[in-house]
């Protein structure tokens, strides 16, 4: 500011004492362009008018072959330098805006992810840790096999998790020799669920058809989400995933026999239980609903996109 305010005071002086012209009158311009693309824009409209003011009193008071047009242009010249700054400004305050808005949305993803590979497996474990307890003296067997889910189930927690921090720290490591999360692993999935004592089972019907990679992954971690709630809170016995494969959407529906209780209400704080689960889906331009069953049990329905539109593959209807 204070350099501004000297070159407009300078500038005037010098064309004041001075029978010389010359283009000195484009170094307050450019002070001007720099302090409005800076934020500010008081000031700046305070040295436009300061220095369009000071030209028309002179032109008026002194001998001057500037004429009433030249002022004229010269304001003119001045508000666009003035303009341009602003816009200059706000560009760079959009582009700030849109950083942190990005930085905020990957913060909510890794939060999802770390919430999802976390939370399904520790729960499982802890469900199987609970059954090897109980089944420990009166049937050693079961409870070895329950030990043995233990330590695959752990063994996946450390694997997904490494990965993901790996992708935070952007370090270079090995490719996973797993498929990364998606339909392709959604037996295994049911398998980590069976030591717990869920018998599940899932349906497929209509012409397959293949997913984008976000849906792929939001529709396996859909069901981890509601295996882990059923495991966890319902207390269910049984587990329906079934996979309709329609036009333009994957319909993904979910029931168990549980107490029918959320794990999570869906007002509550997103990232966790239903609430995580909703926001997956709408991210994708789908959406997700849970409701009690009339009897017993709970309902998660979500209506997802394909994301890319593929030939549908040859098994259907299984």
């Amino acid at each position: 500011m204070a350099v501004g305010w000297f070159t407009v005071a300078a500038t005037g002086a010098y064309y004041v004492v001075s029978a010389v012209d010359g283009p000195l009158v484009l170094v307050p311009i450019v002070v001007l362009y720099f302090i409005a693309a800076q934020g500010g824009l008081q000031s700046a409209v305070a040295m436009a008018a300061t220095m369009a003011i000071g030209v028309g009193a002179g032109t008026l008071t002194t001998k001057s072959d500037v004429t009433g047009r030249a002022v004229f242009m010269l304001t003119g010249w001045l508000v666009a330098v003035v303009a341009l700054g602003i816009v200059r400004r706000g560009r760079v305050a959009y582009g700030e805006e849109e950083t942190r808005l990005r930085a905020a949305e990957e913060r909510l993803r890794i939060d999802r992810e770390l919430h999802d590979v976390v939370g399904h497996n520790i729960s499982m474990i802890n469900v199987q840790a609970g059954a090897a307890l109980y089944r420990l003296k009166k049937d050693p067997a079961q409870a070895e096999e329950a030990l043995g889910a233990i330590k695959a189930g752990s063994r996946e927690a450390l694997r997904e998790l490494r990965a993901t921090l790996g992708v935070l720290r952007q370090v270079d490591e090995e490719a996973p020799s797993a498929p990364e999360p998606g339909l392709a692993r959604a037996e295994e999935l049911v398998a980590s669920a069976r030591p717990a004592g869920l018998t599940v089972r899932i349906e497929r019907s209509g012409a397959e058809r293949p997913l984008s990679a976000p849906v792929d992954l939001a529709v396996y971690r859909i069901m981890q989400e509601s295996l882990t709630n059923a495991a966890k809170h319902s207390g269910a016995g049984r587990f329906m995933i079934q996979l309709a494969y329609r036009d333009g959407e994957l319909t993904l529906t979910v029931e168990d026999d549980g107490g029918g209780a959320p794990a999570c209400p869906a007002g509550s704080v997103g990232g966790s239980g239903i609430a995580g689960m909703t926001e997956r889906a709408r991210a994708l331009g789908g959406e997700l609903t849970a409701d009690p069953r009339p009897k017993d049990g709970f309902t998660m329905r979500a209506r997802l996109p394909y994301g890319i539109t593929g030939e549908p593959t040859e098994r259907s209807d299984r």
